[in-house]
């Protein structure tokens, strides 16, 4: 495994991030092919084994059942300060009540403390804003924000995918008032997802801020054939919204990857996170590993060296497209 800095702050963090949106109870939120407690926990003990130490929750994830399961997985296996834990808030979950989705100073001092509850942990490493909230003063979220880094129950604070100017005024209100800014993005960049280039990616290299890649593998597209089918791909609602609009546009780029892969010997999901992990502004993928090989694969990409014709190949038949999260 290797380590790198989260952007310009003294965390280091694994190279890979361990998703945790693939464990939870199926009958529990809307992610029917997610894997239970007894399937999930021999994945996550083979990743801490292969030295990932960086894992990435949500409160939402599962109605909230992806957290427990994390929290009782990781309480018995590894020491809590072996690990950098991640989670997120914005979206609902289990309360259905008019307050209980953005990012409301009552939201977010609420959801904090139901996620330690479900992680079985005094704080975690970093605090995400899953989504911007049209809804409330990005002042009175910052300032939630560094109230909870205040109190001990957060380490260092993130964001995830929105506007490049959303993400700038965040950062100027926290700086103008003397805040906790955000030192993490966490957003949609993937070989046929590649907007984020444009504007997003530059102003995280300007601000010394980490980028954490979501989808690196578009929904698992870029892991198998075009057409290939999963027990995933055919429960996975959101992965359709956002590809299949240009499904016939990405398979170009898929084929590449695919002959890339072959020319290196490797899984074509080891070069889809090795040309992520090659742009400086990235430090950590975050992947979904439902099998053991998933997180064999993600190892794997660290030890890949593309070369610039790898690279023009991968990216030559991209195809703009409307910016999605």
């Amino acid at each position: 495994m290797k380590y790198r800095k989260l952007g310009r702050t003294g965390l280091e963090v694994s190279a890979i991030c361990l998703g945790a949106m693939t464990y939870g109870e199926p009958e529990r939120g809307t992610n029917i092919w997610t894997l239970p407690e007894d399937k999930s926990k021999p994945i996550i003990k083979y990743a801490l084994d292969k030295g990932i130490t960086f894992i990435d929750c949500a409160n939402t994830y599962s109605d909230g059942s992806s957290e427990e399961i994390m929290g009782r997985v990781l309480k018995d296996l590894v020491p809590r300060e072996d690990i950098v834990l991640a989670t997120k808030v914005f979206m609902p979950t289990q309360r259905k009540d008019r307050n209980a989705k953005g990012l409301s100073r009552k939201a977010i001092l609420r959801e904090i403390d139901a996620s330690l509850k479900r992680l079985q942990v005094d704080y975690v490493d970093l605090y995400q804003i899953h989504r911007w909230d049209d809804r409330t003063p990005i002042e009175e979220t910052m300032e939630a924000l560094h109230d909870v880094v205040k109190s001990g129950k957060v380490r260092y604070i993130g964001a995830s995918s929105m506007y490049a100017w959303q993400f700038a005024k965040a950062q100027h209100a926290a700086e103008m008032h003397g805040w906790t800014k955000f030192v993490s993005m966490q957003n949609q960049v993937n070989l046929i997802y590649r907007e984020e280039e444009r504007e997003m990616l530059p102003l995280c290299a300007d601000m010394g801020v980490a980028v954490l890649p979501w989808s690196p593998l578009a929904r698992g597209r870029l892991a198998r054939p075009p057409g290939d089918i999963t027990n995933r791909s055919e429960n996975d609602p959101f992965a359709r919204v956002l590809y299949d609009a240009t499904v016939e546009a990405d398979r170009a780029v898929i084929e590449a990857n695919g002959r890339v892969a072959e020319r290196h010997g490797v899984g074509r999901a080891s070069i889809a996170l090795a040309w992520l992990l090659r742009q400086p502004v990235v430090t950590a993928p975050i992947i979904g590993a439902s099998k053991l090989s998933h997180v064999d694969d993600a190892l794997a990409a660290l030890e890949v060296t593309l070369t610039d014709e790898d690279v023009a190949e991968l990216e030559q038949h991209y195809t703009p497209r409307k910016a999605s999260w």
